[in-house]
Order: C-alpha cells, then structure tokens, then sequence
C-alpha cells in the first residue's frame, strides 16, 4: 500500500467547511428541538424511536447504541419523556423481558414538526455534504 498522500491547504478547507456546515446544521437542530420544549437529547430519542428499521419501537438497548450511550442513562432519558408525554414503555411479546419505546401522538407531533423543519435546512445544505465533496478529502489519504 502506497504511503498516504501529504494534506494540502485545499483539505484542510474542506475539512473545516464541513465541520463548520455540521456545526451549523446542529445548532439549527438544537435550536429547534428547543423552541418544540424538548431538548436536543430528547430530540434525537423521538427519532430514534421512529425512525428504527422496520418497526414501530426500539429496545433500550437500542436507543442506546443509537446514542451512543449508556443504557442506564437512556433509561433514565425514556423515564423524562414518558413523564412528558412523548413516549410510551410496553413489556415486550416475544421476550418479556425486553421493554419496547414506542412515541405517543403527542411525541408523534412534536418529532413530525421538528423533521419537516429538519429536512428544509438539510437540503439547502446538500451541497456541502455531497459524497463527492467528502470523498475528495478521503482520496488524497
């Protein structure tokens, strides 16, 4: 494998756009899971839930590595938004064990409101996160 290529001044832009675009987009979203009365956490949770493969509910277990973090502390997050209102816990059918997060209609509304908004900024933002912008970067590595 031949030694990787030296960065040039051209990736090192490239890199701080599209870090600078991402920390944009984040902020938006933080900004808008907000002005919903929901924090940016409990944000990424809804969709989480709704937006697991195949199905209408997620394990803790799931959301968990969906978040990227403790199991304990995703309990503690589901415990929050089941006391809002936004989610609810059912024991599950094949392992009674398992809890399953489903989103309640009013978590259903709120998650629907803040991805309308969501996916408005994310196609203004297409350009940026195009795979061939990313990939210049990746090829001279």
């Amino acid at each position: 494998m031949p030694p990787p290529k030296e960065l040039t001044k051209r990736d090192f832009e490239s890199l701080s756009e599209f870090r600078y675009q991402l920390r944009r987009f984040l902020r938006f979203s933080e900004d808008a899971a907000e002005s919903e009365g929901l924090t940016p956490l409990q944000y990424l949770l809804l969709l989480h839930v709704k937006g697991f493969p195949g199905r209408e509910y997620a394990t803790i277990g799931e959301l968990a590595e969906r978040l990227q973090a403790q199991h304990h502390g995703v309990v503690s997050l589901v415990t929050r938004c089941e006391s809002a209102g936004f989610l609810a816990r059912h024991q599950g059918t094949d392992d009674r064990r398992q809890v399953h997060v489903t989103l309640t209609d009013l978590g259903a509304e709120k998650l629907h409101r803040l991805a309308e908004r969501h996916r408005e900024v994310l196609q203004s933002l297409s350009d940026v996160f195009r795979v061939e912008n990313i990939s210049a970067f990746n090829d001279r590595t």
